[in-house]
């Protein structure tokens, strides 16, 4: 009895004095895991201000290419116009002036010199210090040396940028040409690429009446600047996409209208977008999953701004368009030169860009489409209003060998452009869902989708799985905010997910990653073409995608009786690793490389295991020829 009193009391000591050292060893780790919180956010901020500050330097330089650019391709009309010109009267050489400026509007001054003639059109920009002249006298001093001449940039007095061109006369003759070239081009692309980089907010908060949300959820965050993208899905307050397990009648459509106190947006098969003119996302899709038990339902999301031969000849084909060899590093740098030996492509190998949308009109495209459609306003074409689209396009296919511009991946293959981003650049998951299924429908062998958002869309990936299953290629850009966090359409598992690299073969500082990268390649400052009939140098992964794409057109070109996922697995096994030995969350199996992968398609003979459906393909695509 007495030991086990003195038991007790020692136990109770030993509380007595462990308790509080238990206490202040709970208050030291919390302290401590609030130091390391601290430092982290620190960190995070640090690197945040970093990011930016790289993003920003990236868009000055394509802002920059973008100027340089416009001056080539005015120095290279201006000396077709001289050529096209000589021993002309007058008249027939202000017909030709006007033919170029209208074909050309950011041209808004031309002036024809020589020793017996001087023949203007157009006008100078007012400018209160003088600058245009200026920069216009300095043009004539060098023409008057036989040499050419490109002004620094300068803004006019309501607020237009321009620059001066001269281009002497190479026939012999005194004098030469002089240009004013309008630019404003390049505020557009600064603008474009603060969106596309996230350095501002994509799409504008309260745009549209749009909610940013947590992805996959209806819990509402708010984005104050680019960075928050990163951790953002954006969806439209009042719309919800259902769908039932089967189509619904016109009575109970129209009891659904009158309960939501809404309206039917779209409709495809059994899957409809409801508008509500007072009740938000969150209540809609309460409504129809306690009353109509649905397949699902979720927000209506956004998307945003991605022949054979029996000898190779190993030589590089180098094109003579404008911009080549100065600013088109991208394509020499995946051996696209070497790889144009094996095949340029097959116009029966059509590649759909879901986008916003294409400029038919362009120069380096005309011949190159054909026919899209608009899921924006079915009623109209699907032009671009925007630019990015024009710019995947070009890289996929601007015409080659022209003298003009830049020179798309592919020479031959098709582009087909589906408008599924509006004017503002953004899009909903029910627009994207309609183009996916509209290619496959249309023949689409490869889809590029150079769009995404960080929500997990049920209706979209039903549309991947479709296009998926008619052995369509689906290729998709991974995003710039530099996160690890999962991006769609390219982390579903369907499609081939894409990451950017620079001109070094380093990764781009803006690029996304994580374990469903397949591949990367060039994202950096990319000369393509871009509407108004001008070029534009824009970054992005957006801007990498578009090479994998026109990879797969040309490997279905060379090969055709490859499946989908055969042409992937050429892409990735083909590619050159970068970073860490093997597939990394970076590069994913590495940098594309266009001769090693059309080399190893014109020798794919499959497997055993998948000879019969090769036989199957062969036969379906003798029938349809």
């Amino acid at each position: 009895m007495h030991k086990s009193w003195i038991a007790s009391i020692t136990v109770l000591i030993l509380i007595a004095l462990i308790i509080p050292g238990l206490g202040r060893y709970n208050v030291a780790e919390q302290e401590n895991k609030q130091l390391q919180n601290n430092l982290e956010q620190a960190r995070l901020s640090v690197d945040a201000e970093k990011e930016k500050h790289i993003k920003q330097s990236l868009i000055e330089q394509d802002v920059t290419a973008t100027m340089q650019f416009m001056q080539a391709e005015t120095d290279k009309d201006l000396g077709i116009l001289l050529q096209n010109v000589t021993d002309h009267s007058e008249k027939n050489t202000l017909t030709a002036i006007n033919k170029l400026m209208k074909q050309h509007p950011y041209l808004v001054y031309i002036s024809l010199t020589s020793a017996s003639k001087n023949i203007v059109q157009g006008h100078f920009p007012p400018t209160n210090d003088g600058s245009v002249q200026h920069y216009i006298t300095l043009a004539k001093e060098k023409l008057q040396l036989s040499e050419s001449y490109r002004s620094p940039k300068f803004t006019c007095d309501k607020g237009s940028i321009f620059s001066v061109v001269a281009t002497p006369d190479h026939s012999g003759k005194d004098g030469g040409a002089i240009a004013v070239v309008k630019q404003d081009v390049m505020k557009t692309v600064e603008l474009q690429q603060q969106k596309n980089l996230r350095l501002i907010p994509y799409p504008a908060e309260g745009n549209y009446r749009i909610k940013s949300v947590a992805p996959n959820s209806t819990v509402d965050i708010t984005v104050s600047d680019g960075e928050d993208n990163g951790a953002a899905s954006h969806y439209h307050i009042r719309d919800v996409v259902v769908r039932f397990e089967q189509k619904l009648s016109s009575e109970q459509l129209q009891l659904i209208q009158d309960e939501i106190d809404g309206t039917i947006l779209q409709q495809l098969d059994q899957t409809y977008i409801f508008r509500s003119n007072h009740l938000e996302a969150k209540q809609l899709m309460e409504y129809f999953q306690s009353k109509w038990q649905p397949i699902y339902t979720e927000p209506n999301f956004l998307y945003m701004t991605n022949q054979q031969q029996d000898e190779v000849n190993t030589e590089t084909i180098i094109p003579n368009d404008v911009l080549y060899s100065t600013y088109q590093w991208n394509l020499p740098s995946i051996a696209t030169e070497k790889g144009w030996n094996i095949t340029k492509g097959n116009e029966g190998v059509i590649v759909a860009v879901l986008d916003t949308g294409v400029e038919a009109t362009h120069p380096d495209l005309i011949g190159r489409l054909v026919s899209g459609a608009n899921m924006i306003d079915n009623s109209k074409n699907p032009t671009d209003n925007v630019g990015h689209g024009t710019h995947v396009a070009g890289i996929i296919g601007a015409t080659v060998n022209n003298k003009e511009g830049v020179a798309g991946v592919s020479w031959y293959n098709k582009i087909m452009p589906i408008k599924v981003l509006d004017d503002s650049g953004a899009g909903s998951s029910y627009s994207v869902a309609q183009g996916v299924i509209w290619a496959v429908d249309q023949g689409a062998k490869v889809i590029n989708m150079s769009l995404g958002n960080y929500a997990n869309s049920q209706f979209l990936h039903d549309a991947i799985k479709y296009a998926y299953a008619q052995d369509v290629v689906l290729i998709a850009a991974s995003g710039n905010d530099n996160t690890v966090r999962p991006g769609y359409p390219a982390a579903y598992p369907e499609v081939f997910a894409v990451a950017a690299t620079n001109s070094q073969k380093e990764r781009a500082p803006f690029s996304n990653y994580g374990d469903y990268i397949d591949v990367a390649a060039p994202g950096e400052s990319i000369a393509s073409t871009y509407p108004g009939h001008q070029y534009a140098a824009l970054s992005g992964t957006s801007m990498a995608t578009p090479h994998v794409s026109a990879l797969a057109g040309l490997i279905r070109s060379v090969n055709p009786d490859l499946s989908n996922e055969e042409v992937m697995n050429i892409i990735r096994n083909t590619s050159i690793d970068l970073g860490n030995p093997g597939k990394d969350d970076y590069f994913g199996y590495g940098e594309i490389n266009v001769s090693e992968a059309l080399t190893n398609a014109m020798e794919f003979k499959g497997t055993l295991q998948m000879y019969p459906s090769q036989v199957k393909r062969k036969l379906k695509r003798l029938a349809t020829q």
